[in-house]
């Protein structure tokens, strides 16, 4: 039975490899299946025995991955070859050179930069210093301790790769796409890290890259893992209206088909659904039910260029079609045609009033646009090699330029590291001038200032104001879509600390950063001599435990925070600084960061994080006198809701919902104390909890909506504010619960009431 199994096992292996090569032979590359022949072969002999967490044999990982680099990537043999190796160099006893000596320079390049993002990903110590140095840098202004993150710093060495060879990052994508695929077989803990890192760096990232399809499917499967009964919810929803869809999609199609028919094209017109994740996201930023997304149904035309007839002109050709049967939005009209996305977007879009009476958004673009949005890069090389100009790749191209540049001058915080990079993954974008015409892509929410750095370092550190369309606006002045901005700036100009809340890219940010940290270093140095003098003038030898001793005194975690505060004048030395060194501190600051930083303990005396069982959820319970817990402030989630802990350095747990933003972001930085979680009853303690009424203002309402939640379910309201304004109110109505049934019930109470319009727990 044994032998039997193994040879089951090995057909479906070979099977797989089969679909591989069927999907390679299906691409327009050189036929290299030789090559990567031998690169399967070697691979599962490498991994020959060992079994995934599914119990599949682990070649299944590899061969998957490479059949998402052809087939939904499409690039050719070398990246085959590399994504069937990704994971020999680490997992097995085989090397680089051994990977190298078998295949090329370039596999054995691809391979090597795959496996130090992994390692690095595995292997980096834990810093359990951290929360106290952040403690530390809130607390001592002028402080620059450092806030590591070994996701943060996996991070930065996948965009180090990603400037070398883009093939890597590709690769890596593929590899994260196959792990959510799989991911049902992972332990909640590990669940909650790899969703963390993907919806904050993969995802944002493949859609940078142009792997819009990518981009949607990682959203897509986080949100399963880590909202299951909300995507239910939704995916239950859209399969209820799917037949109803296909009826407004043929009574919009219709006479749209008649007229493109008659000019002669060759075409394709179907309809898509916005994703589940991307509806949600939506009902979640406006507090919205799923009925009252507008825009779940879109239409999509692909055309097939024509011989001496620019694409461009084809898209407003059908857009005049369309336009003709039915109105548009006059403010939902976007051209990506005439000027792509950063991303290598092209499509022209907009939204037309359709036979049913509902607005319904359309995309127009050509195949060559469409190969782009869903394949990014790897289109754009297939297209290049046909030697057709495609002008979005100067924007790729500048895009992995700025990451180099940010990647020379790194943020000493891994975390703001990592916001800075994210904030240029995500942004929308804006088109502004030069005075002299030439066009400028920003992300919304782009400066003045921001404007300045893009233009030249030079021109952004000397930068005094603007003229924004001839009116002279400050550093801070936010730049809006079209306009033209001149830089105004003076030799004596210099960038400070305040700079850095005027700016939003990441270039600007990084560039005063650097600046920022030479002058203190600089400034720093001065300072120690200062202090050395002073320690001479004493009669004292300037030993550095003496200096740390004042440092303390002070209030100061390090001599070169000292230091710096002599130069700019906020600390004054005393004439003998000997009655430092024999005082004690009466600073009460200090002393309360020392505690934290358990300065002056002994390790043994240390509190120690506790080791949780991260085999089983961790137990939110409570008895008469406290929680194993606390509550997040930012989020306040309340028994029922979708959660997670977080375990401080204090050994304790703070709990935040799944959907908080902070939680995104200790799930993506922090996942070795990300702790799977499950609620216990409670009866005992109360929870905040915020709902927001809208409705028909009319006589006795509010009293009415008081006495229901007073009366009915027996809470304390503890504040309620209801604003009235031309016959409509609205308020909130924050109160004092024990779960989510609470709140549910709450609201199907609420709404019944006449003239209340909608009932929603909000953030408060």
């Amino acid at each position: 039975m044994e032998e039997e199994a193994v040879s089951l096992e090995e057909q479906r292996v070979q099977e797989e490899f089969n679909l591989l090569i069927d999907d390679y032979l299906h691409t327009n590359h050189r036929r290299k299946v030789e090559r990567i022949t031998r690169a399967f072969q070697f691979a599962r002999e490498a991994h020959r025995g060992v079994k995934r967490k599914d119990e599949d044999p682990y070649i299944m990982h590899p061969l998957a991955v490479a059949r998402i680099v052809c087939k939904e990537i499409g690039l050719g043999s070398t990246s085959i070859c590399a994504a069937l190796l990704h994971d020999v160099v680490e997992d097995t006893e085989y090397t680089v050179e051994d990977i190298r000596n078998m295949f090329d320079d370039k596999i054995a390049e691809i391979v090597d930069g795959l496996t130090k993002i992994t390692v690095n990903e595995q292997n980096v110590e834990k810093n359990v210093e951290k929360k106290a140095e952040q403690t530390a840098s809130a607390l001592l202004p002028g402080s620059t301790a450092k806030l590591t993150s070994k996701q943060a710093e996996n991070f930065r060495k996948l965009l180090l790769t990603m400037s070398s060879d883009i093939r890597v990052v590709l690769i890596k994508i593929a590899d994260r796409l196959h792990n959510l695929r799989t991911l049902g077989s992972m332990k909640p803990t590990s669940q909650f890290r790899t969703i963390g890192e993907t919806l904050f760096i993969y995802a944002p990232l493949a859609n940078r890259l142009g792997l819009h399809t990518i981009k949607t499917e990682l959203e897509n499967l986080s949100f399963k893992y880590e909202h299951p009964k909300e995507y239910e919810h939704i995916h239950n929803k859209l399969c209820t209206m799917e037949s109803s869809r296909q009826i407004r999609f043929q009574n919009f199609a219709k006479p749209v088909n008649e007229k493109l028919r008659a000019m002669n094209l060759t075409y394709e017109i179907w309809d898509r659904i916005k994703s589940p994740y991307s509806i949600w996201m939506k009902m979640e930023a406006k507090k919205i039910p799923f009925e009252d997304i507008y825009d779940i149904f879109a239409v999509r035309i692909i055309f097939e260029s024509k011989e001496g007839i620019d694409d461009k002109n084809m898209c407003w050709d059908i857009y005049a079609v369309i336009t003709d049967i039915y109105p548009a939005h006059p403010e939902r009209t976007r051209d990506w045609v005439s000027r792509p996305k950063a991303n290598g977007y092209q499509a022209l879009q907009l939204t037309v009033m359709g036979p049913d009476g509902q607005w319904i958004e359309i995309q127009i673009r050509s195949r060559r646009m469409d190969d782009i949005d869903e394949k990014g890069f790897a289109a754009h090389w297939k297209y290049k090699e046909n030697r057709r100009e495609i002008e979005e790749d100067t924007e790729l191209e500048k895009w992995l330029h700025t990451i180099t540049e940010i990647l020379e001058n790194p943020n000493p915080n891994s975390l703001d590291f990592l916001d800075t990079i994210k904030m240029n993954l995500f942004s929308s974008e804006i088109f502004v001038f030069t005075p002299k015409g030439e066009v400028k892509t920003l992300p919304q929410g782009a400066t003045a200032l921001d404007f300045a750095y893009e233009l030249h370092t030079d021109i952004g550190n000397s930068c005094i104001g603007a003229k924004v369309n001839h009116r002279l606006v400050p550093l801070s002045h936010p730049l809006m879509n079209g306009d033209q901005i001149e830089i105004l700036t003076s030799h004596s100009q210099h960038p400070s600390s305040e700079w850095l809340t005027y700016v939003i890219t990441a270039k600007a940010r990084t560039k005063i950063e650097a600046i920022l940290k030479r002058v203190r270093k600089e400034s720093a140095k001065k300072g120690e001599l200062k202090l050395i003098d002073g320690f001479r003038k004493a009669g004292i030898e300037p030993l550095t435990s003496y200096m740390d001793k004042v440092a303390v005194y002070y209030g100061f975690p390090r001599r070169e925070d000292l230091c710096y505060a002599i130069e700019k004048g906020d600390v004054a030395l005393p004439e003998n600084i000997k009655k430092i060194l024999k005082d004690k501190s009466d600073n009460i600051l200090f002393k309360y960061v020392k505690d934290v930083l358990h300065v002056g303990q002994k390790k043994k005396d240390r509190p120690e994080r506790p080791e949780y069982d991260r085999s089983r959820p961790y137990v939110l319970s409570e008895n008469e006198f406290g929680r194993n817990y606390v509550v997040a402030s930012c989020c306040k989630p309340i028994p029922g809701d979708d959660v997670l802990g977080f375990c401080n350095d204090d050994n304790t747990v703070v709990v935040h919902k799944r959907s908080c933003s902070i939680a995104m972001r200790l799930k993506s930085s922090f996942s070795e104390r990300i702790l799977s979680t499950v609620w216990s009853s409670h009866t005992h303690f109360s929870f905040e909890a915020t709902l927001e009424v809208k409705g028909i203002d009319s006589v006795g309402v509010l009293s009415t909506i008081a006495g229901t939640i007073s009366d009915s379910f027996n809470v304390n309201i503890k504040r309620l504010l209801i604003e009235t304004n031309d016959g409509v109110f609205e308020g909130t109505i924050k109160m004092l619960v024990h779960n989510v049934e609470d709140i549910h019930r709450m609201c199907v109470a609420l709404s019944k009431i006449k003239h209340v319009q909608s009932v929603v727990r909000i953030a408060d």
